[in-house]
């Protein structure tokens, strides 16, 4: 079965129970400062998780694009990603836990015809937050599975949420597919990453909220969140235990790299899975605008290409290279995701350009190696963060000199490296999931303002890019080719303000797609709305499809004052903003 097969199967079974089908959102997060990227399914849903009324109703299915960074040093295995496709059924306080596991099972065992005894489940076995979910356990031994197949595990393997240190959350249901590999003998249970367990569904029952003093609430709505990962499931129906001989997804790409390098999968697999996964989230970061750089989202994109580009040097590769697997990846892809082949060139051109920029602190690399009398663990690290230098060439170059690479002392070195690194993540989450504080709120409420005013003093050519807003300002980025003059800055801040001198109100509509566009809403992503959406009107200044949240009225935003502007792209400008 291939990848597109079974996103179809999954679509046709959930609208037949009742869902309605939704696009992937973008993997930027629209509304949430506090994340880089869109990990999951939830994530553009948790207002309608917190009790918003979605437009398309209380079931709904898709297939969303995920990124996640925490991922990229694993990747190298026989299934870890860093970019991938989720699909995911939802339940926004309608069905429960029965008909989540009724349905899960009929659609593993009838319409993929997996072997019902090769399916093992892991539940929540309870702490002093939550209850044991022995509901759920009770519900798979009903369906057909024996109890000793039902094992219970602790918060951190059947937990999910929240991505943050607040928002929805609760106990989760993972689906596990037993393969022939015994790797760790017969002992070996799921949650192993031996191979012999492929995680293949996880079915989570969101019915608690984190708040911020660190109390579990019930929430009025309880919520049903499913995640199936294309890569692994297709894996599993093919009859592989290694997602990257799914032959739709990464059979050409793999052949390109195999193409390049003149060395076959076979003989470095690790090397070949990562440069084919890392230009494959490449390719789908770098379609979204995003640039590499040192720091967020541009740090995770920069990071990935030099990685993919260390790896092609341990494969022997001494020329650029990675516009081509790009290409590659783009040709998977383009049919379902047309905005990639729209793209393209742009794509390649920052992936090209970032290879080429690496290749030159590469060379800077092996200068300094040349002036260095001795090459250990710790000038092995200095290297590797200095230039990005491969742990093994400096192995390679140490043995030609007669030294050695102390490798623990490396390791030592990289996991305080990565420590730092994942404290500075975790800075990106202090605010929880979808911050619909008072001032957030405000603040959202004012970028519509501030594209209808950019709108009215440059022209109707402005159409936004992006947006970030954080507790203390927003920030916009927007189509156009110059910066803004002092006197046009200040036009656009007096607009906007006027029309919060005029308390006019804020109204939500949820219309077709088509009715919407018709009627004049601005509509910059049209190919990630749903048939229905919302709809938010400003008295008669500023009508937009949106998300939300929103004031009732502008008198609440308060006096708007532009901070700065910038230069982020050859078309792409940025304002920054906030309210006193």
């Amino acid at each position: 079965m291939t990848s597109r097969n079974l996103i179809e199967k999954y679509f046709k079974f959930f609208k037949n129970k009742g869902h309605v089908i939704i696009p992937s959102a973008s993997l930027i997060p629209e509304n949430d400062p506090s994340a880089l990227f869109i990990s999951a399914g939830m994530h553009p849903l948790v207002p309608f998780l917190l009790g918003e009324a979605h437009p398309a109703g209380k079931r709904l299915v898709n297939n969303q694009l995920c990124l996640r960074t925490g991922d990229i040093d694993e990747v190298g295995d026989i299934l870890h990603h860093t970019f991938f496709e989720m699909l995911g059924n939802w339940s926004l306080g309608d069905y429960w836990k029965k008909e989540s596991i009724t349905w899960s099972y009929e659609f593993l065992t009838k319409e993929l015809d997996l072997d019902p005894n090769k399916l093992w489940i892991t539940c929540f076995e309870g702490d002093s937050d939550a209850p044991k979910d022995t509901e759920s356990s009770e519900i798979w031994e009903s369906v057909g599975i024996s109890r000793e197949k039902v094992l219970f595990l602790p918060k951190k393997d059947n937990w999910w949420g929240p991505a943050g240190e607040t928002g929805p959350c609760g106990p989760d249901s993972e689906i596990f597919f037993e393969t022939s590999l015994k790797a760790c003998g017969s002992k070996c249970k799921p949650g192993c990453h031996c191979g012999r367990f492929f995680e293949i569904w996880n079915n989570v029952f969101m019915q608690y909220n984190r708040t911020k003093d660190g109390k579990f609430k019930l929430m009025k709505n309880k919520n049903v969140d499913t995640g199936m990962g294309v890569d692994r499931t297709t894996a599993v129906l093919s009859g592989l235990n290694d997602d990257y001989l799914v032959p739709d997804l990464w059979g050409g790409v793999i052949s390109v790299i195999e193409k390049i390098t003149g060395v076959d999968y076979g003989s470095n697999k690790k090397a070949h899975r990562i440069i084919a996964d890392h230009i494959r989230a490449a390719v789908f970061v770098s379609a979204e605008g995003v640039l590499p750089s040192n720091k967020e989202r541009g740090y995770v994109l920069r990071r990935l290409i030099r990685r993919a580009v260390r790896y092609g040097k341990i494969l022997g590769i001494k020329e650029t290279f990675l516009e081509t697997i790009a290409d590659s990846v783009i040709a998977v892809y383009k049919n379902y995701y047309p905005h990639l082949q729209t793209e393209s060139e742009e794509i390649k051109t920052i992936i090209a350009d970032e290879e080429v920029k690496f290749n030159s602190t590469l060379d800077r690399g092996l200068r300094e190696i040349d002036s260095l009398d001795r090459l250990d663990g710790k000038t092995a690290f200095f290297l590797y963060e200095s230039y990005g230098f491969p742990l093994e060439l400096t192995e390679e170059i140490a043995k030609e000199k007669g030294q050695v690479v102390e490798q623990q002392v490396f390791e030592k070195e990289f996991k305080k490296h990565q420590e730092l690194s994942r404290t500075a993540s975790a800075g990106m989450f202090k605010g929880g999931l979808v911050d619909a504080s008072e001032k957030v709120t405000k603040l959202h409420t004012a970028t519509h303002l501030l594209q209808a005013a950019l709108r009215k003093i440059l022209g109707e050519q402005v159409a936004q890019k992006g947006s970030n807003i954080t507790t203390e300002r927003l920030r916009f980025d927007f189509s156009f080719d110059r910066k803004l003059s002092e006197k046009e800055l200040k036009q656009v801040e007096n607009v906007i303000n006027k029309q919060i001198t005029e308390n006019l109100s804020v109204k939500a509509e949820t219309k077709d797609l088509t009715e919407a566009i018709r009627d004049g809403a601005l509509h910059f992503f049209a190919e990630r709305y749903g048939d229905k959406v919302k709809v938010y009107s400003i008295g008669s200044f500023s009508q937009e499809i949106c998300g939300g949240p929103h004031v009732i009225r502008t008198g609440e935003i308060g006096h708007v004052r532009i901070l700065k502007q910038e230069k982020v792209g050859a078309v792409v400008m940025r304002i920054y903003a906030t309210i006193q």
